[in-house]
């Protein structure tokens, strides 16, 4: 029988806060510490408020559910609407490693490289700190995900629901989870939380917080592996 960590595992979100529409959000009890991050001619911290967007306290209801003995740590960057810059996020992710949270989700994905988000990556994860982050299932690499050591993490339309995965291992993709939540939210947004859920779980459960050994224990989970294929119309893929 797995162990139970001693102390609840503690996972920070970076996202829109929690409270959409001033209703409580699956999980908003167990947030033990919260802050904003606006933009102004640099990065201004300012109280946490209410989720303006629902993005994420879909993403917060998804992770608490899948991780039910953890708590979270809210930095919240969306405000008005789903725009941030680096600046932003690389102090929130600071932040979140002060608070010393055992895990980031950050369903978000940038298109440019920047030192000061690369830097606060590479701090966390010197720290300890697992970080998963959004990553298309094609295309271009974003940023964080396309940083080393990051958990490039994504939406499997294979997963018929929440409590399955994928092992991708593409040069896209590490792992991909069920692609909806609530609020409207689809895709990497959403399948990155699920897997962010899911590694919570294991760490309360007592597993290692190594990224080898989490690696491991997603690919052991899998329900699916190699890259999600789709076939056209009246082609049987059964061999």
């Amino acid at each position: 029988m797995a162990l139970t960590k001693a102390n609840p595992v503690l996972i920070g979100i970076v996202d829109s806060g929690c409270g959409f529409a001033g209703s409580a959000t699956t999980g908003s009890d167990r947030v033990v510490a919260a802050q904003g991050f606006q933009y102004d001619e640099g990065v201004v911290l300012t109280p946490a408020d209410d989720d303006q967007l629902g993005h994420g306290s879909a993403l917060l209801e998804v992770m608490a559910t899948q991780a039910p003995a953890a708590n979270f740590a809210i930095a919240q960057i969306f405000h008005a609407r789903l725009s941030t810059t680096p600046a932003q996020v690389a102090a929130a992710i600071d932040w979140l490693v002060e608070q010393k949270v055992d895990l980031i989700n950050l369903s978000l994905g940038l298109r440019n490289d920047r030192d000061l988000l690369r830097i606060a990556c590479e701090k966390a994860i010197a720290a300890g700190v697992i970080i998963c982050a959004s990553s298309p299932a094609k295309g271009d690499p974003v940023y964080p995900s396309a940083y080393p050591g990051v958990f490039r993490m994504t939406g499997d339309a294979r997963c018929e629901n929440a409590t399955q995965l994928s092992c991708l291992k593409t040069q896209y993709a590490d792992f991909g989870g069920y692609v909806k939540a609530a609020n409207g939210v689809i895709g990497a947004s959403a399948g990155c939380a699920q897997m962010t859920g899911h590694i919570g779980r294991y760490l309360s459960e007592g597993g290692k917080a190594e990224r080898a050994a989490v690696d491991h224990w997603l690919e052991s989970q899998a329900s699916y592996f190699g890259v999600e294929v789709r076939f056209p119309a009246g082609v049987n893929n059964e061999e």
